[in-house]
């Protein structure tokens, strides 16, 4: 008889993620539905899509049963270009500060020609 390598999952494992993925994006879409603005509907869709990604990166891609340095290789990158983009933004807000501070029309003092001090 010939072993199989690796192991093998129970199925349910995978249809309660699949359950939990149908649950994260009926919430994603309720946040459109219910029409929610400004910073809680961005927190929201960001935290549906963090949870997805991460049941989808955890089970479908076993990570979670991989090795401790398989698991590094991959989500440590991710993390650097997370921070990255979380100094892109920074900088970017920066810049528009600057220019709203500089070159708004309540910078500028209005030039008065043919008068004299």
């Amino acid at each position: 008889m010939s072993e199989v390598e690796g192991q093998q999952h129970p199925i349910s494992v995978y249809f309660w993620v699949w359950g939990l993925l149908f649950v994260f994006s009926a919430g994603s879409y309720a946040v459109d539905y219910m029409a929610l603005q400004g910073t809680l509907r961005w927190t929201l869709i960001l935290v549906f899509m963090f949870l997805k990604s991460g049941f989808i990166i955890a089970i479908f891609m076993h990570m979670v049963w991989e090795r401790l340095a398989m698991v590094a290789a991959i989500l440590v990158p991710m993390g650097c270009l997370l921070v990255f983009i979380a100094l892109m933004v920074l900088e970017g807000n920066n810049t528009n500060i600057t220019r709203d501070t500089f070159f708004s029309p309540a910078a500028f003092v209005p030039i008065e020609h043919g008068v004299e001090h």
